[in-house]
């Protein structure tokens, strides 16, 4: 047997293939990090992961399932291995990812999926803590907010200052004047609502121009009122910055707690900074270092 040829995901080869009829209806359709998803025919879906943080996709889905009318995954099963490899088996929502579908919508389905979902996320607004948290009173994790590692945990966090005292841990290396002048801008986290956190185009479903489910919910919790709204303008694609515009017509207006968020986020690349990190510099008053 070639041993190159064979797939390190389901560790078949062309040349077992060759020796059967056998096709396969277990497919891995998704990967990143350490973590794939697979479809099993027509009917589910096995998410498997390191059983590492955040993890919690099945409690968040049990918490939304009973509070909300959100079409969401239904969970089936979840274990952990011994060598602590997690997996969670769900049930399929009906449709197509909203990636795969988007060039194929007309004007007007593309916009009643965006009204359709801001709809279903409104009812997360009432959703509320008295801390910034996941679940439990679990640490939050999102490495968009607090600009560092997605495993790095952060809270439970009770205020603006405990907020900023953690999303300011990656501008140590930026002058004290221009931290000043960023927190003064901060708008208030308050109240703390549940958020998804990811409404990336891979993370919805459609069925014949209809919102058919919101997916992925392993690292949503009580954040800031303004993250929803914020995140939903960080795109990894042009269909997905698409999307996020029509999104964002229909949440909430947090563009106050968005513009102090790109300042931070462009700051924090000091002193290397790009037009809009070196706009922010110059309105303090300040300027780059000169270059020995």
């Amino acid at each position: 047997m070639d041993t190159e040829a064979i797939c390190s995901a389901c560790s078949w080869s062309p040349i077992r293939q060759s020796h059967c009829s056998y096709h396969s209806h277990v497919k891995l359709f998704y990967s990143a990090g350490n973590r794939g998803a697979w479809s099993l025919g027509s009917k589910l879906i096995l998410k498997e992961r390191e059983n590492a943080l955040p993890n919690n996709e099945t409690s968040n889905i049990q918490f939304l399932t009973e509070r909300t009318s959100i079409p969401i995954p239904q969970v089936v099963e979840e274990w952990t291995e011994d060598d602590g490899t997690h997996f969670l088996l769900t049930k399929r929502i009906p449709g197509q990812c909203l990636e795969e579908a988007w060039p194929t919508l007309s004007a007007e389905d593309k916009e009643r999926v965006a009204k359709q979902t801001a709809e279903y996320l409104m009812q997360l607004r009432d959703l509320r803590s008295d801390r910034m948290e996941c679940l439990g009173g679990t640490p939050l994790y999102s490495a968009f907010l607090f600009a560092d590692d997605y495993k790095t945990g952060h809270g439970p966090l009770t205020s603006d200052d405990e907020l900023w005292a953690e999303m300011s841990r990656s501008l140590s290396h930026v002058p004290e004047e221009a931290r000043s002048a960023l927190r003064r801008r901060m708008p208030s986290a308050a109240p703390y609502t549940f958020t998804h956190g990811d409404l990336t185009i891979v993370n919805l479903m459609v069925d014949k121009g209809h919102l058919a489910g919101i997916l992925d919910w392993e690292g949503s919790g009580y954040f800031p009122v303004w993250w929803e709204f914020t995140h939903a303008g960080i795109s990894l694609s042009a269909e997905d910055a698409e999307w996020k515009a029509l999104l964002r017509k229909y949440l909430p207006d947090h563009t106050e707690g968005r513009e102090f968020w790109k300042d931070f986020w462009f700051l924090r690349q000091y002193p290397d900074l790009e037009e809009r990190g070196l706009q922010f510099l110059n309105s303090c008053g300040l300027s780059l270092p000169e270059k020995m």
